[in-house]
């Protein structure tokens, strides 16, 4: 097995005036699994094709191990790549798909047969070896992707969003499948997605890029709950956070008709700044409901807080998501909360809620960085 190292990798597409990707600089450990997430046009495929030697790199250094690997083929790089659209060959079997790059290789017949058989077993496609692609469901043509790079025992798994031709239901069972097989087999992976859940639940670790350009690289939890910037922070989550600019007052900050205390040192860097405001990032669990109308089992004490219309209500069973909007500074703003699944508001009802104590984020609106420890 072995790192993988971005030493300041960029890439710009001949005619361009402007990176594609910029200065990327990450340490994939030995058997990790690293996840690239973030929109379309990000850069996030652009650098795992660096990686792959598909792209070239016009300034930094990517190197596997302790080996440059910044101009070397493909081919001398020692990994291998699982497609979003599988590549398999429609004419050969899934035993000969997955044996392929051995052939090609020089291996021997028996080895290739074993090794075949071996990941066959693994990924629970022992059965389909006789069959051809045009045979397969989605999800099985899938697993002789990922057969066709185990049996070539690289030092690296690419994966460039494998899993988008799926329909929802066989994703979720796959990402299952892919984790648990990666930690088995211990290889190092970088892995790339556009779905910020696949990205969640699957990596070690997460790197969240925007235009180019890398943002935040994080485990999954401590970029939930520790957001580097407000695009990380509207990016990662689902339903995304919150996000509401509000007045800086004395004490805290002014959110509806009361006052929120906010980490104070986060107010003062505002403050120094010379902004009047800051943005408060508010996960959906993280409302505090103080009163409501129309709603069972909500109190209907006085209205402290910020006054939301509800519009829609997605009820999930054990729990549910409130959609509402809100004039805050005169300004019209949707939001969503989390409510229990026993507590769920009528549509047109009116609630007034509080951010939670201690769970609020707060980042400058000038330039978007976070101020909150």
């Amino acid at each position: 097995m072995a790192t993988v190292t971005f030493d300041k990798a960029t890439r710009i597409y001949p005619g361009g005036d402007k990176p594609a990707v910029d200065g990327l600089d990450i340490e994939v450990g030995d058997g990790e699994f690293l996840v690239l997430v973030g929109p379309s046009g990000c850069g996030k495929s652009t650098s795992l094709r660096m990686l792959a030697g598909l792209e070239d790199v016009n300034a930094g250094a990517i190197r596997i191990g302790e080996r440059d690997v910044t101009h070397l083929p493909p081919k001398d790089r020692d990994i291998a790549m699982v497609f979003q659209n599988y590549a398999l060959y429609p004419h050969m079997t899934v035993a000969d798909n997955m044996g392929f790059a051995l052939k090609i290789a020089g291996v021997n017949k028996a080895d290739i047969r074993k090794r075949v058989e071996e990941a066959a077993k693994i990924l629970d496609l022992t059965d389909y070896l006789a069959r051809k692609p045009k045979a397969l469901s989605g999800g099985q043509r899938q697993r002789v992707a990922m057969g066709r790079a185990i049996v070539r025992e690289p030092q690296v798994f690419l994966m460039d969003e494998p899993l988008s031709n799926l329909d929802a239901k066989l994703r979720v069972q796959t990402r299952t499948q892919i984790a648990s097989l990666q930690r088995r087999l211990g290889v190092t992976t970088v892995y790339v997605t556009h779905d910020q859940v696949e990205a969640m639940t699957m990596g070690d670790r997460v790197a969240v890029l925007k235009d180019g350009l890398l943002q935040q690289v994080d485990s999954p939890r401590n970029m939930y709950d520790r957001p580097a910037n407000l695009f990380v922070a509207g990016f990662i989550g689902s339903p995304a956070m919150n996000l509401v600019e509000v007045p800086i007052t004395d004490g805290g900050v002014k959110f509806g008709n009361s006052v929120v205390n906010v980490a104070r040192d986060a107010v003062q860097a505002a403050a120094d700044k010379g902004d009047k405001t800051v943005t408060v990032g508010v996960r959906p669990e993280h409302f505090d409901i103080t009163s409501g109308s129309g709603a069972s089992g909500l109190s209907k004490e006085g209205p402290e807080g910020l006054a939301v219309t509800v519009n829609v209500v997605e009820e999930l069973g054990a729990d549910g998501y409130v959609y509402g909007s809100a004039e805050v500074n005169g300004e019209h703003k949707d939001l969503v909360l989390r409510v229990g699944g026993r507590e769920i508001p009528e549509k047109g009802a009116v609630l007034h809620v509080v951010p939670r104590s201690g769970e609020t984020h707060v980042f400058a609106t000038s330039t978007g960085e976070r101020l909150s420890d």
